[in-house]
């Protein structure tokens, strides 16, 4: 009998562990790219970049084919998924310019970010990377539901130097911060997140915890380590050579990420998510060098417009023990839902103080709820906008004229319908502006606005200068 049970003890311990692994909370983690083409990976398609970490993830979890972010560039789109409510209900509707100083310049401090409901649960909170919330301490991630914190507060960062002694526009070369106090990198930045989100996992194991990993890669300046550039020398122009390398050492982060799970035990239990912010950012005649190299095929334009090239982006989860392998879902999702997602399967309110916007997607990734995640999906930028119907038909007024597109029979959104369907159009631009009577004016001038006006204001405030009189 005592041999029967020191055989059996290891299969035991082992069935205990499986029981507690899927009785504990989930831990989750999310994944945010920055600037990143969709046509940039393997499960999206690339062939000349190398993402078998992401691919791995797509495998083993959901495809969201029809994934959208809530706005066509980085600030607004990181206030949408920390809010998980549309930006534009509490005027974030551009990029803060970097101030310290200024204690306006941020994200709505009356908005309860999804993180502190996570924290209400239980939750250890961290967030690895870019943040472009605001830079004063108003706006600080440990004064906004992070437990931990280690990146930059700007909206981008040279990847290879911290450079005190010169003046750059953005911050691109301020020193990181490690929660509250100062901090360093060695050798590439977007590495330097990785390993330090990789050891958050594993000082966090035994509890439940939410990371949220926002890399500024592949964003400009355009910079990777010369061997990895080399890698990629069959790619003939030279930004996406530069780019494609950025994109690698960003996907084998996460690889090392994913692997510090399995080491420690819990990757089963972990639903991931990743996307990008908003589409790449594309060159066109008036804008040489505006691009960054990415691929946004096979939509029409990119970053900061609203065709489905600036929002519709690479876009997965990932959860052994809720997801089955090789989902693909078609309905249209955004970045609101991931928050929802996360406060619910937590087992928080997505409810107290102000209501989340989003749905909790498992169970539509399941096949429980077999209906559409949302009717109608918004946008709102200056004068653009665009409603997006759970059937694919998009609405869309990008230059002077509204548009109407079908998108499964056309999804470069090249073949404008709007004469034929003008009651359809109606119909939608009616439901845009239902969504849009609970909006607010924007309420920050983009950075651009904003550093000028600053400047200014310096220039005024110096007093006249004294006349100079000589000692007799």
């Amino acid at each position: 009998m005592r041999k029967i049970l020191v055989l059996l003890l290891p299969l035991l311990v082992a069935v205990n562990l499986n029981a507690q692994n899927t009785s504990k909370k989930p831990n989750v983690i999310v994944f945010m790219a920055d600037d990143m083409g969709y046509a940039d990976t393997g499960f999206t398609g690339a062939k000349d970049i190398l993402t078998p970490n992401l691919d791995a993830l797509a495998a083993n979890g959901v495809i969201f084919k029809q994934g959208y972010t809530n706005h066509a560039f980085c600030g607004p789109s990181r206030a949408a998924l920390m809010s998980g409510r549309y930006p534009y209900r509490f005027g974030f509707e551009t990029n803060p310019a970097y101030d310290p100083a200024n204690p306006h310049m941020g994200i709505d401090t009356k908005e309860k970010l999804f993180p502190e409901r996570m924290q209400e649960v239980g939750y250890t909170t961290g967030v690895v990377g870019k943040w472009h919330l605001g830079a004063a301490q108003e706006f600080h991630p440990n004064n906004r539901g992070f437990d931990y914190f280690y990146g930059f507060l700007g909206g981008g960062h040279d990847y290879f130097r911290i450079d005190l002694t010169k003046k750059v526009w953005e911050a691109y070369l301020q020193g990181l911060v490690r929660n509250k106090k100062p901090a360093s990198f060695d050798g590439y930045l977007t590495t330097a997140l990785s390993k330090d989100a990789a050891k958050f996992v594993s000082d966090n194991k035994d509890e439940p915890f939410f990371l949220y990993v926002a890399y500024n890669a592949p964003h400009q300046p355009l910079q990777a380590p010369k061997e990895d550039i080399e890698r990629y020398s069959h790619i003939k122009d030279k930004k996406r050579r530069v780019y494609a390398a950025m994109v690698d050492v960003m996907d084998r982060g996460i690889g090392e990420v994913v692997q510090s799970l399995k080491d420690n035990g819990i990757y089963e239990n972990t639903l991931i998510f990743f996307l990008s912010d908003n589409g790449g950012p594309q060159a066109s005649p008036k804008s040489p060098g505006k691009g960054n190299g990415s691929s946004n095929k096979p939509f029409r334009g990119g970053k900061g417009n609203m065709y489905d090239g600036g929002v519709h982006v690479p876009f997965i989860a990932c959860w052994p023990n809720r997801i089955k392998a090789g989902t693909v879902y078609d309905y249209p999702v955004n970045s609101l839902d991931i928050s929802r997602t996360a406060v619910e399967v937590a087992g928080g309110d997505a409810f107290k103080t102000t209501k989340m916007e989003g749905v909790n997607l498992i169970p539509f990734v399941t096949g429980e709820n077999k209906e559409a995640p949302h009717d109608y999906m918004y946008w709102r930028g200056g004068s653009k906008w665009s409603v997006l119907a759970s059937d694919g038909t998009k609405h869309v007024k990008e230059t002077k004229n509204p548009e109407l597109y079908y998108l499964p029979d056309d999804v470069s959104e090249a073949n404008n319908i709007l004469s034929k369907k003008s009651k359809l159009a109606k119909k939608m631009y009616s439901k845009w502006v239902e969504w849009n009577e609970n909006n607010i004016p924007c309420v920050l001038l983009g950075y651009k606005d904003y550093h000028k006006k600053r400047d200014a204001f310096y220039e005024q405030a110096i007093p006249p200068k004294a006349k100079t009189y000589k000692n007799k």
